[in-house]
């Protein structure tokens, strides 16, 4: 079971152009439940900077009450992820956004955390809108308290 107060997890979300906020909304509470996890727990919100102007995605940022970190295509490329898409390569550039995006943002010191820190891979969903989400959720690597304590803020 995952926490449910302490803030570790980090949503990468994927969607089409318009999906409504409720669509999102279902998705994320679907991938929470199946871990366990309270909405407590996420500590941020990924996606790909396509969609960094997406109302749902911003209304959801909003009401979680959490940053929500945007990433380039190319960066999002690099990370290895366990469910690569040709689909999603054609239409945004890299072969992963929700996974990509989840593990960017659960990494320290610029590195994508690794790829077993996803504790749910791809939960796709397709709203009563018709649009389709996706939400990966990775743990946050904590910083290493040695390091802190030695002043290299990583």
């Amino acid at each position: 079971m995952m926490p449910q107060t302490d803030q570790t997890l980090v949503l990468g979300l994927g969607c089409d152009r318009g999906t409504a906020l409720a669509t999102l909304q279902e998705a994320v509470t679907q991938a929470l439940q199946q871990l366990g996890a309270s909405v407590n727990a996420v500590a941020t919100l990924a996606s790909i900077d396509l969609k960094a102007d997406e109302p749902g995605l911003l209304s959801l940022a909003l009401q979680l009450n959490c940053p929500i970190h945007f990433y380039p295509a190319a960066a999002l490329a690099v990370v290895p992820v366990p469910n690569p898409s040709a689909t999603v390569l054609r239409h945004t550039g890299t072969p992963s956004v929700s996974e990509a995006a989840a593990l960017l943002a659960a990494g320290a010191s610029g590195h994508p955390a690794p790829p077993t820190a996803l504790c749910l891979e791809k939960h796709k969903w397709r709203g009563a809108d018709g649009k389709n989400a996706t939400v990966s959720i990775a743990l946050r690597i904590s910083p290493d308290p040695l390091s802190l304590q030695q002043g290299n803020h990583a």
